[in-house]
């Protein structure tokens, strides 16, 4: 059998080609093109700094940058044929810019090593990535801080261990969510800001012996400083694993807002209607609206996740400094984060499109005896009973009215009075939910008011970011 020609891209040290398993298995292309744009960013920093240190001529500096900018053309215009026979994005765009401007291109790669060209393309586009994330959560808490301002008042019940505990508003509900994924956006900010350094000019591992300026190439791409140790620059990928924790997290924010959707657009919750747009029907029943925008958002935290515990797992085992294992790095954190901007998108939709039904909300708010705590905290306060006393005498006359079959409200003074003969008709000015959650006055207490005010404060802040922004 006649041996194949060497990969040119390796040099002379290789005679023969690698086996074919060999090919199948090292080659990247297949996913790693995604970092075509950030690949000709970092090559056109470097290019121009080089030719300002005087390593290449500015000659050569200006015929790369054109073939770069030309290759970038051909990628966006879809005319570029990535080929899996020169492995990755680095050899393909090298390969492409020596058949436009011949040998110039071969000095495009002075003073820089596919380990830290990759780096750099990886911190790039995560941090692209994260700031499109940034966009996309602030509109799905528009979404959220529009709808509870619209149902600030709007009475549903409150649950824990998904019982019915005490009244609050659907408004109050949904900012629960603007909070956390306000907490989401600063954990992306955070690790964005740690991401934020530039590991151009680490070489292969140990820096170059070239004059180069780092500053400059830092500055260039956008980063605020050059990363201050050559080994940690190409080996870590700390920036990714943080960026997918933070993505796990708020793709568990999410799961847990379309988990609640699916149960409350069920027959026997009813709280919520969505529209066409976001149901889908049955093959066979046609009676039939499912919520499958929330069942697919609410399955993608498992992609997400998953992606954060691979990368971990293919981390921590690695020598410095750069091994080829990190080649698992990128696969699924795309697939991770592209799954998170889907999710964002049909979160905003959906919060959007749904509508509650208030009278199924305001039913449900009153069964399961979710004043109780109302009447206690009336006892303490008007009787000056001690609470424990109070959460005893209460849950009595939770039970009376739940042997009589009613709720708390409908139970007769003279009831009540058989448990605690100093309660009075005023007792029943707190046993509504109405006045249940107008009662909730306390700082992110659930008040109408306070929801209102707050729904108002966050949609202020998003405005006021936007013209920032």
């Amino acid at each position: 059998m006649t041996d194949k020609p060497a990969n040119a891209m390796w040099g002379g040290r290789f005679a023969m080609s690698p086996a074919e398993i060999m090919q199948e298995i090292n080659a990247s292309i297949g996913f790693d093109k995604a970092l075509a744009p950030q690949d000709i960013r970092g090559s056109k920093a470097h290019a121009e700094m080089l030719a300002e240190a005087g390593i290449i001529t500015k000659s050569d500096a200006r015929e790369i940058a054109k073939g770069l900018d030309k290759i970038k053309a051909e990628i966006d215009a879809g005319t570029f044929t990535f080929s899996r026979a020169l492995e990755d994005v680095h050899m393909n765009v090298e390969s492409r810019l020596k058949d436009i401007i011949g040998a110039a291109a071969g000095r495009l790669h002075t003073a820089r090593s596919r380990n830290d060209q990759v780096a750099t393309d990886f911190r790039l586009f995560v941090r692209d990535a994260i700031d499109g994330i940034d966009v996309a959560l602030a509109a799905v808490q528009q979404a959220l801080a529009e709808k509870a301002e619209a149902h600030a008042a709007t009475v549903m019940p409150g649950f824990t261990h998904l019982q019915p505990a005490q009244p609050v508003t659907f408004g109050h509900h949904l900012l629960a969510y603007v909070e956390m994924i306000g907490r989401d956006r600063g954990r992306f900010a955070d690790a964005r800001k740690r991401l934020n350094e530039s590991p151009l000019g680490s070489a292969a591992l140990a820096g170059t012996s070239f004059p180069i300026d780092r500053e400059k190439t830092a500055e260039a791409l956008g980063f605020d400083r050059p990363m201050a140790n050559s080994l940690d620059g190409v080996s870590d990928r700390d920036f990714a694993m943080e960026t997918l924790a933070a993505a796990t997290i708020t793709a568990v924010h999410f799961s847990r807002l379309a988990e609640e959707i699916v149960i409350w657009m069920t027959p026997q919750f009813g709280f919520v209607k969505l529209s066409d747009r976001f149901t889908t029907g049955s093959s066979i029943m046609p009676q039939k609206r499912n919520p499958d925008a929330a069942e697919l958002a609410r399955a993608k935290v498992g992609r997400i996740a998953s992606a954060f515990q691979g990368l971990v797992i293919v981390m921590k085992g690695l020598p410095l400094a750069y091994s080829k294992d990190m080649q698992e790095d990128k696969e699924t954190t795309f697939d991770a984060l592209s799954s998170l901007r889907l999710v964002m998108a049909a979160m905003a939709g959906m919060i959007s499109d749904l509508e509650p039904n208030a009278d199924a909300m305001r039913a449900a708010a009153g069964r399961g005896y979710s004043t109780a705590t109302d009447l206690a905290d009336w006892l303490v306060r008007e009787l000056k009973m001690p609470f424990r006393d109070a959460h005893h005498v209460t849950g009595s006359i939770v039970k009376a009215a739940e042997t009589k079959g009613i709720d708390l409200e409908q139970l007769s003074l003279e009831e009540m009075q058989k448990v605690e003969p100093r309660i009075t008709k005023a007792v029943f000015s707190v046993l509504s939910v109405e006045n249940s959650v107008k009662s909730r006055t306390s700082y992110g207490g659930t008040a109408p008011q306070n929801v209102a005010k707050m729904a108002r404060q966050w949609l202020r802040r998003l405005e006021k970011a936007r013209q920032k922004g």
